[in-house]
């Protein structure tokens, strides 16, 4: 059920309770306010969910990409030792 219907269904219900004989309609009100307070606090609820969600999923692609960038530096800096260290350091780790 969306909002629309929601709203719609409980105005019905309000007109119907507003037919009602004043005793028994005062106890169905506060039922109906209740209800209209608590899908409002729902309602709120899931938007910050919503929007906790979205932040969680920017924060993920932030460090999805730091890593990759971290990946990369370590490639080229791990290229630049082994460029720099040259043959010799291969014949030294190798014992000759």
């Amino acid at each position: 059920m969306d909002e629309r219907e929601f709203e719609k269904r409980l105005g019905d219900l309000i007109g119907q309770i507003n037919t009602l004989p004043p005793g028994e309609r005062e106890r169905l009100e506060q039922l109906a306010a209740e209800t209209r307070d608590r899908h409002e606090r729902m309602r709120r609820t899931l938007g910050d969910l919503q929007e906790s969600l979205d932040y969680l999923r920017l924060s993920v692609k932030y460090l999805v990409f730091d890593l990759e960038a971290t990946r990369r530096e370590n490639r080229y800096l791990r290229q630049l030792l082994d460029e720099h260290a040259g043959p010799d350091a291969d014949r030294r780790a190798s014992g000759q």
